[in-house]
């Protein structure tokens, strides 16, 4: 009993603090955002989450910088609303690293809303007429990114392009570990039904596959909503959405091979023999193959769900409880389905 209450906690904690946690502040755009060395530059910076007009602890400032060494600071800065502000900047003439062309990364640092950052928000390119001389690259270092207001307590990280979409991580990637774990323990029912083959083996294999399939569907559904906010569509034949509809189908026809009998043991017999192999092909289809070709997925040549660039502390401690929380409901439900199953059983016997 105890781990079913604790999958609820653990579903209801993940509901909750998925939701009402806040983002960091970011910047979602510059515009404009190219620049030539040596101009006078202003761009207007839109803010997410921010709160420019807020002046009562400081005011705010602002950097570009092309690496970790050179940054050039804002000259002037004007405040439009909380969520925009124009930054004006004085471009050395020349390019540190002596490169024709670059990306800055723009920071926001304001004392009520604290560091806001858009990585390669602006271009830069050398000016050809200025090309070969060092006049200006001292200017660079003469404006050090320091002294930021970093935030205490807890916010899920600022992403571009997903915004507060980012809260389905603990909903749509928790679905397909449970998955994993429900179709493991249906393949090993199936062997144990192979082994001895009793009802309570065959029984436990198709609610656990049952649930399996259930999970999956939920994650592609999740995906496909995620998708629909983030790619502007809720199906791009990605690889990863192709090959998990693959690996569903392949599942689903499970259960078309077994009521195609009339013997149910027969039907049991060659059933879990099919959901061995069915198993053998998950890894590949979802796991191998998404990686040898291109993916909207992100962390599409890594492990997303692990990623120190998706996945950040205080993300942790909402999303690694998510996945025991989901996986035990979906264990729960699925006991609860072989239960029904065992009931069916005994009154087709009595009939």
């Amino acid at each position: 009993m105890w781990w079913k209450l604790t999958s609820v906690g653990l579903v209801v904690y993940a509901l909750i603090a998925g939701l009402v946690t806040p983002l960091k502040p970011g910047i979602q755009n510059a515009a404009p955002d190219v620049v030539e060395t040596g101009q006078l530059f202003t761009t207007d910076l839109l803010g997410y989450n921010t709160f420019f007009t807020d002046s009562s602890a400081g005011n705010a400032r602002v950097w570009l910088i092309y690496d970790e060494s050179n940054a050039i600071a804002a000259t002037a800065i004007k405040v439009l609303s909380d969520t925009l502000l124009q930054a004006t900047f004085q471009v050395p003439s020349q390019l540190p690293d002596g490169k024709t062309s670059g990306f800055l990364n723009v920071i926001v640092d304001h004392p009520a809303s604290g560091v806001a950052l858009l990585p390669s928000g602006i271009s830069i390119r050398q000016d050809t007429s200025r090309e070969g001389s060092t006049v200006g690259v001292e200017a660079w270092k003469q404006t050090p990114v320091g002294q930021l207001h970093v935030k205490k307590g807890l916010s899920f990280p600022y992403q571009n392009i997903i915004y507060e979409s980012i809260r389905n991580t603990y909903y749509h990637v928790p679905m397909w570990f449970a998955l994993m774990f429900l179709f493991v323990a249906s393949v090993v029912y199936s062997v144990r039904y192979l082994r001895n083959p009793t009802r309570e083996n065959d029984r436990k294999a198709v609610a656990y596959t049952e649930m399996g399939v259930l999970f999956g569907i939920l994650g592609l559904v999740t995906g496909m909503v995620w998708a629909n906010y983030a790619w502007g569509k809720p199906w791009s034949n990605d690889i990863k959405q192709l090959m998990t509809a693959v690996a569903l189908l392949i599942y689903l026809a499970y259960f078309i091979l077994r009521s195609s009998f009339d013997e149910p043991e027969k039907g049991a017999r060659l059933g879990a023999v099919y959901n061995i192999f069915a198993f053998a092909t998950l890894i590949p289809l979802l796991y191998i193959v998404p990686r040898m070709f291109a993916s909207l997925h992100p962390g599409a040549t890594g492990n997303p769900a692990f990623g120190s660039n998706d996945l950040d502390n205080t993300m942790r401690m909402v999303f690694y409880p998510s996945i025991i929380g989901w996986t035990l409901l979906g264990f729960w439900i699925g006991e609860l389905r072989y239960r029904y199953l065992a009931l069916v059983d005994k009154w087709a016997d009595l009939d």
